[in-house]
Formats: structure tokens, C-alpha cells, sequence
């Protein structure tokens, strides 16, 4: 990677350091790893809000993954139902629970490898548990970071590969702001850099962006 585009990175990092101080996870987990999980998975092509308040009656019926590994599927289903894909999912949390449980004592493994055993696991939910469980370096590929990284430019422009994407980031982006810029860029996405009507003119990182560059061309 070029060191321009190393120290553009660094400037976009830090001007939404300044914008966003606090970068939470906008799952609401409480710092439990296997919540963590779980509210991964009901996240597929689902709102992350629409995913909090389903897992406040989730966790509430179900508080340990025994509990939940041990639940009945019908019931864990109708309570899932909002996220969509309820039947997929219901069956592949109620599986991780059982996994974590039996074969893992409980502890959620701390490995990329390990993580992708999981039911439902992709390279995307593994990276959110490594970054936000463990504060290892990892780039979380979702929708806004696809979108905001091509338009800014840190990216080709319509490189929708996550795994590409994933990997152009983690070599501009330094390994311990990773998981925080991308947390990040979930705020800046729905605060300001929206897919539709984006507001540019309230933008921070206008002069940065390489959208905005080429529509006055």
C-alpha cells in the first residue's frame, strides 16, 4: 500500500475520532461474549435495532447459552421471527450455543480459524467477536465500511468483496484503531454518509472524498 493512502487513512481515523470519542459496539451485548454471538447472527440483513429488542425477550427467556442450546426450537423461533430468516437462524444460534457449551466449556475462542466452525460465522461476525471481545486488530467488512471505504477512496471504487475490502483496510488502517474506525463508520453511515442522500454538505471528510471529487469533474 501506498504511504499517501496509509496517511489518508490515518486522517479520515482520526477526523472521526474527533467526531465519534465513544465507538460502541451497536449491538447491545452487555460485555458478554456468547450475547455477542448470538445477536451476530440475527444481524444478517437485519437492523441492529430491530436485533436489541428481540434479544431484551431473547436473553430475558434464555440468560445462559445452556439455557438457550437447551431451548425448545418452535419457542426460540417465535421469539426470533422479527429478524427474519427466523427458521435459519433459530436453528444455527440454538447450534452455537451448543457448540460454545460442549465443545468449547463456554469460552469463546479467541482464533479466526476456531470461529468460522460456528454455525453462521463468516469472516465479517468473526472479526466483530475478535475486535470487540478480544481488542485484536480486525476490520469488520458490513455494508456501511464497503460503501464509506469506496467512496472515500481507501478502496476501488466499486469494490463490493468483502474479504478484498477487509484486506486493503487492515494494510492502511493501524492494527489497534481497526475495530473502533469500524464501529465508527457505522455511526458516520447513518449519521451522515447514508447510501442515499448522503449529506455531503455536512460532512467532515468532504475534502477527503473521492465521490465527491470526481461529481464536481
Amino acid at each position: 500500500m501506498s504511504d499517501n493512502l496509509k496517511n489518508v487513512a490515518a486522517e479520515i481515523v482520526e477526523i472521526l475520532e474527533k467526531r465519534y470519542p465513544d465507538a460502541p459496539c451497536a449491538l447491545e451485548y452487555n460485555g458478554e461474549p456468547w450475547k455477542l454471538l448470538v445477536m451476530a447472527r440475527l444481524s444478517a440483513q437485519c437492523t441492529d435495532a430491530r436485533v436489541n429488542i428481540v434479544c431484551r425477550e431473547l436473553f430475558a427467556k434464555y440468560p445462559t447459552p445452556e439455557a438457550l442450546a437447551a431451548g425448545e426450537l418452535s419457542e426460540i423461533e417465535k421469539i426470533v421471527y422479527p429478524c427474519g430468516l427466523y427458521r435459519v437462524k433459530s436453528s444455527e444460534i440454538k447450534e452455537e450455543c451448543r457448540l460454545l457449551t460442549e465443545e468449547y466449556n463456554g469460552i469463546l475462542p479467541d482464533e479466526m480459524d476456531e470461529l468460522l466452525k460456528f454455525p453462521g460465522v463468516g469472516r465479517k461476525v468473526a472479526n466483530l467477536l475478535l475486535g470487540d471481545i478480544y481488542k485484536k486488530p480486525a476490520v469488520v467488512t458490513d455494508t456501511h465500511c464497503i460503501r464509506i471505504s469506496g467512496r472515500l477512496g481507501l478502496v476501488p471504487a466499486g469494490e463490493k468483496n468483502p474479504v478484498k475490502v477487509e484486506k486493503i483496510l487492515s494494510g492502511i488502517i493501524e492494527k489497534e484503531k481497526q475495530s473502533d474506525f469500524c464501529h465508527r463508520l457505522v455511526m458516520f453511515g447513518r449519521d451522515v454518509c447514508r447510501a442515499k442522500n448522503p449529506l455531503c454538505d455536512e460532512c467532515p471528510l468532504v475534502s477527503l472524498c473521492k465521490m465527491r471529487e470526481n461529481q464536481k469533474m
